[in-house]
């Protein structure tokens, strides 16, 4: 019986054309399988993860070529699907986090041909080289929102990557082939205009599992961030939470001034984002609230909502590493 084998990927990516050479055409030669291509819709993460889980069955092996965004709508899948379905993930968008937590690498140019890749993810399959990643679950007024791998946050970093989904700079990205500098270059354009606005109006954040303690955080705080990962946006540290059924780090911070920002920054890239462990935040907002929330970098603006409650999911996604 041929087993089962899905790309995930998305056409209007910048590094479509890559895509299709390095995965899509070894992955058709591939024997003993059965190839199939997911292509991600111009509509959301959910809507692709319901549609992806519909096609999912026990056995299958799902490999995202694409950024932390098409990895977010494959892990999603994952967990819906309720299947004994395995996840890779190669890294083609900016920075790529899901990738890393299994440092799997996009295939490398060699001959006529390529190694690694597709070919590299079959082989470590098929050697039963499988992690148990434990993934984020993010509640908003109750009702679940999304699952993440690697981190959530609320407010001005959340925001900021909205401006990726600008026309302008998606086909600039696509001219420079999702050039790191240049997705830097346009947060930080973003972050001078905006940095002065409200972000973030919490009345409460609670941190269950810390003896329930709850927190008023600082006038003037910006962000939340949740973190599951050794990595947020490439550069950050948080640690190998992921690999953990029961606790997360969480932290909160005040980003609107310059110099707290680059402080923050200095020490999460040199030490890792001041925080602590938690296993399971409730944060708790007045009825005319306006917040963004992001996972993987998919964000989404929330009008008049009253709690977000972020945990640990009880099922576990098997990725190869």
């Amino acid at each position: 019986m041929l087993k089962k084998l899905i790309v995930v990927c998305n056409p209007r990516s910048s590094r479509a054309g890559m895509i299709e050479r390095e995965v899509l055409e070894p992955a058709r030669k591939l024997r003993g399988w059965l190839v199939g291509k997911y292509e991600v819709q111009a509509t959301g993460v959910n809507e692709n993860a319901e549609q992806l889980a519909k096609i999912l069955d026990d056995g299958d092996l799902v490999i995202v070529a694409g950024g932390d965004g098409t990895a977010a709508i494959a892990l999603n899948a994952t967990v819906l699907s309720d299947k004994d379905v395995s996840l890779a993930v190669m890294g083609y968008g900016n920075f790529n986090d899901m990738a890393r937590l299994t440092k799997v690498k996009p295939p490398v140019e060699y001959g006529d041909g390529y190694v690694g890749g597709i070919m590299e993810i079959v082989e470590r399959y098929e050697a039963g080289k499988v992690m148990e990643l434990h993934p984020l679950e993010v509640w908003i007024d109750g009702k679940h929102w999304r699952y993440a791998g690697c981190y959530v946050t609320l407010g001005l970093f959340a925001e900021s990557t909205a401006v990726f989904d600008q026309e302008k700079v998606r086909l600039k990205l696509r001219e420079k082939r999702g050039s790191l500098v240049f997705s830097v270059w346009q947060l930080v354009k973003w972050y001078f205009r905006h940095r002065k606005e409200e972000f973030l109006p919490i009345k409460e954040l609670r941190r269950l599992g810390n003896e329930g303690m709850a927190v008023r955080p600082d006038p003037g705080t910006t962000d939340y961030l949740a973190v599951n990962g050794p990595r947020v946006a490439r550069v950050m540290r948080g640690g190998k939470y992921y690999l953990r059924s029961g606790e997360f780090l969480s932290a909160t911070a005040r980003l609107g001034g310059f110099w707290r920002l680059m402080w923050f920054m200095f020490r999460s890239m040199l030490w890792r984002i001041p925080g602590k462990k938690s296993q399971k935040d409730v944060l708790t907002f007045d009825s005319d609230a306006r917040v963004m929330i992001q996972a993987e970098g998919e964000c989404e603006e929330l009008v008049g909502i009253q709690k977000i409650e972020i945990g640990k999911v009880e099922k576990v996604v098997k990725m190869v590493r």
